[in-house]
């Protein structure tokens, strides 16, 4: 009887090379795993179908909401943000993670693997993960271990009869979920060239016209969307949804990976970019100064132990401690005006407001000019 592998799958180029190259090079029978973090459902069932067509068995895990509730939840509340990225892909690997040892340990497997390559990020958080949570089991990288480029890739699965979508002509790899839409490699290699429009789903533009939305906020937490109370990943569809059509989200930089090596990124994250902005309005009105001055530097901290595969690390549980105290006076509502590629914060109350009218108008007296004068006196001490 063959040895078990369980192979994080997505039904892409890289994965789907990976089934093949397990079964023939590796002699494993392969289980492969589809962790719904906000993939559509076409690409789901397409996923199942080819798992099938490869001679895999195959889960597919609903864990949109646990993804929506347990991470982009603590995410918002970190105000998480790398070089600019609201870690959309970097957040939801450890989630998967830890659904393919789940299954792994159910099917008493003694492997497990993953696509990531040689050069990317992914290894380092699926490889993070695995070990931490599952020490036992063998870790298999076929990609990185073959030292396969894409274009190698692709003419792999042509000779094995692998259907795919990516090809010479457009070789993007793209990874999408509830909080954003990340595309790389291809063209976007080019850095002197404008990423061509066409590469863009969730921020196309569709409406012209400025709308206003109202998002409440519980503890940190996002609760409810134009007063109505929604489920946390539906909350965030909607407002994928709402945004995009603003053309709000789209972000193109040069970034920092793991291995020091420097790539371009694109992604698209409307809700992320609206919520995460909101949030961090909201904590100006409710936290005092100098828990926010150090708040940054949990924030950055907590951004970058997400980025470099560190969910499960003792070091982020208590940053989490932390970031959770803060949030207890984090509740409020806030409205938004959303234009044309940029939104603004119009209005926003709480009851945990720091903002007293008296104290901040011109037109009060509740601070008197005289008192100042003798903090005056002293300040210049401070030079």
């Amino acid at each position: 009887m063959k040895e078990k592998v369980v192979l994080a799958y997505s039904g892409g180029l890289d994965t789907s090379v990976c089934v093949k190259i397990l079964q023939e090079k590796y002699n494993y029978e392969v289980i492969t795993v589809t962790v719904d973090v906000g993939i559509s459902r076409d690409e789901l069932i397409k996923a199942a179908k080819k798992a099938n067509r490869l001679g895999a068995r195959h889960y597919a895990i609903d864990a949109r909401e646990e993804f929506a509730r347990d991470f982009i939840f603590r995410a918002i509340k970190a105000n998480a943000c790398y070089e600019g990225y609201y870690l959309s892909t970097a957040l939801a690997r450890p989630l998967i993670a830890e659904k393919v040892v789940e299954v792994a340990r159910r099917e008493k497997a003694s492997a497990i693997a993953h696509g990531a390559t040689g050069k990317g990020n992914d290894q380092f958080r699926f490889e993070t993960a695995f070990r931490i949570l599952a020490p036992e089991l063998k870790i298999i990288a076929p990609i990185r271990e073959l030292n396969l480029t894409r274009r190698e890739s692709m003419e792999y699965a042509r000779k094995h009869g692998i259907a795919i979508d990516a090809t010479p002509e457009k070789p993007y790899s793209v990874d999408e979920n509830l909080w954003g839409r990340s595309i790389e490699g291809g063209e976007l290699e080019n850095i002197e060239k404008e990423p061509n429009e066409d590469i863009f789903e969730l921020t196309k533009i569709e409406e012209e016209n400025n709308e206003e939305i109202e998002i409440s906020f519980e503890e940190g937490i996002p609760i409810a969307l134009n007063g109505k109370r929604e489920k946390a990943s539906r909350l965030i569809e909607e407002l994928n949804r709402i945004a995009g059509k603003h053309g709000i989200g789209r972000i193109s930089m040069i970034e920092d990976r793991i291995m020091n090596i420097k790539v371009r990124e694109v992604y698209e994250m409307p809700a992320a970019e609206v919520l995460i902005s909101a949030h961090r309005a909201l904590e100006s009105l409710t936290l005092p100064r100098n828990v926010l001055k150090f708040k940054k530097i949990v924030e950055e901290e907590w951004s970058e132990l997400i980025y470099h595969g560190l969910w499960h690390s003792k070091l982020k549980k208590a940053l989490d401690a932390f970031i959770d105290e803060t949030q207890k006076y984090v509740s409020g509502e806030l409205k938004l005006k959303l234009e044309r590629k940029s939104f603004s914060v119009s209005s926003l109350k709480s009851e945990n407001s720091l903002y007293e009218k008296s104290l901040a108008s011109f037109d009060e007296k509740a601070l008197s000019s005289k008192e100042v004068e003798g903090i005056l006196k002293y300040h210049a001490s401070k030079a």
